[in-house]
C-alpha cells in the first residue's frame, strides 16, 4: 500500500483533567462520574448522541439488572435505569430485567446524566490519532470534525470507543476474536410500527425459545433468505411500536470500516425481510406494520480486547470469584455469538443470587500510564467478554473509571496503575454501588 507523508500544524486545546472517548453506556457514566468528582471533563462522542447501543443503535431491552434476587448494577446504573422506567407508563416499576429501552428518552437522560454533573459533550467528533511519548503516557489525542483537525490533552483519558481504539494506537497490547480470528456475529436493530398490541403481547412469543414461534417457520421455510438463523429478540418500545435484537451479520470487523458499510446495507434488506415474513406467519400482530426505523449504529459484540494488568477468565467468572479491588459485580450469562458453523449462545448462565468481582485492573492496559478503558473492550478472554459486554455491567464500570481517572490526575500525576483501589471502591460504595 502506497504511503503519503502528512504534516499539519494543529491547534492545541488542554482544558480538560480527563478526555473520554465514546458516548455509549460506559463513557457517559465515566464523563459524569469523573465531573461529578470535580475534574472538568469533555466526552468525545462520533455520533450525535449519547448512548450507543441503546440509543442509535436501537437495542430494544436492557439486559438484566439483577441476579433475580438483588439489583446488581446500582450507583449511576440504577439510576439510569429507573428514570428509564419513570418515563415509560406501559413498564412496571419492578420490571428490572430485559426491560423496554425507548430509545429517544433514553437520549435525554443521557444528556442530563452527563451535563448536569458538569461534563462538557462535543459531538459528531471522532478519535483521529493518538500521540505517546517516550514512557507509556498519550501526550494528545487528535479530533476531527466540521472545525478540521484539533488537537486534545488532559491529565488522563477513558476509552470507552468499543474497540479499544486509543489505547491500542497508543501502543497497548490487545486480541481480538478466537484463535482462528472470528469474531462475534453483529445485528442491524429495528423498528416496527402500527403492530396491534393485544396480538403481540397475548399471541405466541416470537423469541426463538418458545417452540411456537412463528420465527422457527420462517427460518425453516427459507422463503426469507435473508433471515438466515432463529435470533429473534424483541420488546414493547411504546404501544404500537415493537424493537427487534434479531438475525445475525457475520464477517464484520468493525475495525474495518468497508465490512461495516456493508453489513449496514444488508441489515437494513434484512430488517424489510422481517416485515414481510412477520406480515405473514403472525399477521394478526404485525399484517400492517411497517418498519419506522433502523439503527444508525450496527450491533456489534466484538472486536479488541486490551491485555491489561489482569485479565479475568471465564473460569472465574463460573466460580463467582471475588476481588481485593474489584470495582463492580457481574451476574450476565456468558452469551457468544458464534458463526453458524459453531455452537451458538450462551456457555453458562448463573444460579440465581450468584455474581462475579470484575477488577479494577482488567480496566487498566499494561503499558500505558494515563489511561483507562471501560466498555466491551476490557482485560478478558473471549468467554468472559461474551458476559461482561453488556450495557449494565458497562455503566458499572465506566461510573469505577470516571472516579479513577480523577484520582489518577489529582493524586498520582496521571498514573492511572498507581490509583488506590480501596479509595476507590469506598467512593463508589458512597454513590451506592454493590460491592459486598
Amino acid at each position: 500500500m502506497k504511503t503519503v507523508e502528512f504534516k499539519q500544524n494543529l491547534e492545541l486545546n488542554n482544558d480538560y483533567e480527563v478526555i473520554v472517548v465514546g458516548g455509549g453506556p460506559a463513557g457517559c457514566t465515566a464523563a459524569a462520574a469523573a465531573a461529578r468528582e470535580g475534574a472538568k471533563t469533555l466526552l468525545i462522542e462520533a455520533t450525535g448522541a449519547l448512548g450507543g447501543m441503546g440509543t442509535s443503535g436501537l437495542v430494544p431491552a436492557w439486559c438484566p439488572f439483577t441476579d433475580y434476587e438483588k439489583i446488581i448494577y446500582r450507583g449511576m446504573g440504577e439510576k439510569v435505569l429507573r428514570t428509564c422506567i419513570a418515563g415509560m407508563p406501559h413498564v412496571k416499576e419492578d420490571h428490572l430485567n430485559w426491560t423496554p429501552i425507548d430509545p429517544e428518552l433514553l437520549k435525554r437522560i443521557y444528556d442530563d446524566l452527563v451535563t448536569e454533573n458538569g461534563a462538557e459533550v462535543l459531538f459528531n467528533s471522532m478519535l483521529s490519532a493518538v500521540n505517546t511519548d517516550d514512557n507509556g503516557s498519550v501526550e494528545s489525542i487528535v479530533i476531527a470534525n466540521k472545525a478540521g483537525l484539533t488537537a486534545y490533552k488532559a491529565d488522563v483519558y477513558i476509552d470507552c470507543s468499543g474497540d479499544a481504539d486509543l489505547a491500542v494506537w497508543a501502543g497497548a497490547e490487545y486480541e481480538q476474536g478466537d484463535e482462528e480470528g472470528d469474531l462475534q456475529a453483529t445485528t442491524h436493530c429495528f423498528m416496527l410500527a402500527n403492530v396491534d398490541d393485544y396480538a403481540y403481547i397475548y399471541g405466541e412469543r416470537l423469541h426463538a425459545g418458545n417452540p411456537n414461534s412463528p420465527i422457527h417457520a420462517i427460518y425453516g421455510e427459507g422463503k426469507y433468505p435473508l433471515i438466515s438463523d432463529t435470533h429473534s429478540c424483541n420488546n414493547q418500545i411504546v404501544p404500537g411500536v415493537v424493537g427487534f435484537n434479531a438475525g445475525h451479520i457475520w464477517d464484520v470487523d468493525n475495525t474495518k470500516p468497508k465490512t461495516v458499510s456493508n453489513a449496514l446495507i444488508q441489515g437494513r434488506k434484512i430488517a424489510y425481510e422481517f416485515q414481510k415474513a412477520l406480515a405473514e406467519y403472525a399477521p394478526a400482530a404485525f399484517s400492517n406494520a411497517k418498519i419506522v426505523a433502523t439503527g444508525a449504529l450496527l450491533g456489534v459484540r466484538e472486536t479488541r480486547r486490551i491485555i491489561g494488568d489482569y485479565y479475568l477468565t471465564a473460569a472465574e467468572l463460573m466460580e463467582f470469584k471475588s476481588f481485593d479491588d474489584e470495582i463492580c459485580r457481574n451476574s450476565y450469562f456468558i452469551d457468544v455469538h458464534r458463526r453458524k458453523s459453531k455452537r451458538m449462545g450462551s456457555t453458562f448462565r448463573f444460579p440465581q443470587g450468584k455474581s462475579h468481582g470484575l477488577p479494577y485492573r482488567c480496566l487498566v492496559p499494561k503499558g500505558i500510564k494515563n489511561v483507562l478503558v471501560a466498555g466491551r473492550s476490557i482485560s478478558t478472554d473471549r468467554e468472559a467478554q461474551g458476559s461482561t459486554r453488556v450495557m449494565p455491567v458497562c455503566l458499572a464500570m465506566g461510573e469505577a473509571a470516571g472516579i479513577a481517572a480523577k484520582m489518577a490526575a489529582r493524586e498520582n500525576s496521571g498514573d492511572v496503575h498507581a490509583v488506590n483501589t480501596n479509595a476507590l471502591r469506598d467512593k463508589l460504595k458512597e454513590h451506592g454501588a454493590y460491592l459486598p
